[in-house]
C-alpha cells in the first residue's frame, strides 16, 4: 500500500500550527482515501471533519487543507485563511466577518447566506462559488476571480470589486452623470424599491436599467442587488461599490458628488 508520505497528492507534513486541532489530520486521511490532494496524516484514522456550529474565532488556519470540510454555521470570524484550500468546502450560514481569506481556493465552496462583511477576499479564487444571500458589504474582493460565481441576491453594498475577474458586466461610462441626468431629466429617485415604474428607481435600478436588455438579463440571472453592483464594478473600476440601500438624501448626495469627480 503506497504510504501517505510518497503518494502523489501528498503536501507534505502539515504545519504545526494546524496540528493543535484534533480533526485536522484525520481530514487529511479522510482527504488522502479518496485521492485528494492532503497533508501528512500522520497515521491518523480517517474522518471527514464535521465543523458544523465550530467555533473557530480567531483561529490560525492559514494554509489549512479544507477541502470538503463542513463548515456550515461555524464562526471563522477574524479567522486566519490566507492560502487556504477550501474547495467545495460547505460555508453555509457561517460567520466569516472580518475573516482573512487572501489567497484562498475556494472554488465551488458554498457560501450562500454566509456573513462575509469586511473579510478580506483579496486574490481569492471563487470561481464556481455559490455566494447567492451572501453579505459581502465592505469586503476586500480586489483581484478575486469571481467568474461564473452565484450572486444572486448578495450583498455588495461597499465592497471593494476593483481588478477582480467578474463575467457578463455591462459597463455604463460616466455612470453616476446617466443617472442624476435621468433622474433630473423627469426621473425619480426611490430608493426603497428597485423599480417602482419605467421613471422611478433606486440607483442600483437606475444602473440596471440604463444598462438596458443586458442589465435587465443580469437582474433576472443574479437579482437586483447583485446586478447592480456587477455593473457598477465593471463601470467605476477602482472604487468602492455605493450603499444601493442608503436613504434618498444621502443616495442623492453621493450621486451628485460622484458625477462630479468625472469617468473613473
Amino acid at each position: 500500500m503506497t504510504t501517505t508520505t510518497t503518494h502523489p497528492y501528498c503536501f507534505g507534513k502539515a504545519p504545526a500550527h494546524l496540528l493543535k486541532h484534533d480533526w485536522y489530520l484525520p481530514h487529511q486521511a479522510w482527504l488522502r482515501d479518496r485521492n485528494r490532494p492532503h497533508h501528512d496524516p500522520a497515521g491518523a484514522s480517517a474522518i471527514r471533519a464535521k465543523l458544523r456550529y465550530a467555533d473557530l474565532r480567531y483561529a490560525d488556519l492559514s494554509d489549512a487543507n479544507l477541502s470538503d470540510a463542513n463548515l456550515r454555521y461555524a464562526d471563522l470570524s477574524y479567522a486566519k485563511l490566507s492560502d487556504a484550500n477550501l474547495r467545495y468546502a460547505n460555508l453555509r450560514y457561517a460567520n466569516l466577518r472580518y475573516a482573512n481569506l487572501r489567497y484562498a481556493n475556494l472554488r465551488y465552496a458554498d457560501l450562500s447566506d454566509a456573513d462575509l462583511r469586511y473579510a478580506n477576499l483579496r486574490y481569492a479564487n471563487l470561481r464556481y462559488a455559490d455566494l447567492s444571500y451572501a453579505n459581502l458589504r465592505y469586503a476586500n474582493l480586489r483581484y478575486a476571480n469571481l467568474s461564473d460565481a452565484d450572486l444572486r441576491y448578495a450583498d455588495l453594498s461597499y465592497a471593494d470589486l476593483s481588478d477582480a475577474k467578474l463575467s457578463g458586466a455591462p459597463i455604463l461610462t460616466d455612470i453616476d452623470a446617466k443617472i442624476l441626468a435621468a433622474i433630473r431629466d423627469g426621473g425619480e429617485l426611490r430608493m426603497s424599491d428597485w423599480h417602482a415604474c419605467e421613471t422611478t428607481h433606486c440607483r442600483g435600478g437606475w444602473a440596471i436599467h440604463l444598462a438596458g436588455d443586458a442589465g435587465r438579463a443580469l437582474e433576472k440571472e443574479y437579482g437586483s442587488g447583485a446586478a447592480a453592483a456587477l455593473i457598477y464594478a465593471a463601470s467605476r473600476p477602482g472604487k468602492r461599490l455605493p450603499d444601493f440601500y442608503a436613504n434618498d438624501e444621502d443616495a442623492m448626495a453621493d450621486i451628485e458628488a460622484c458625477a462630479a469627480e468625472g469617468p473613473a
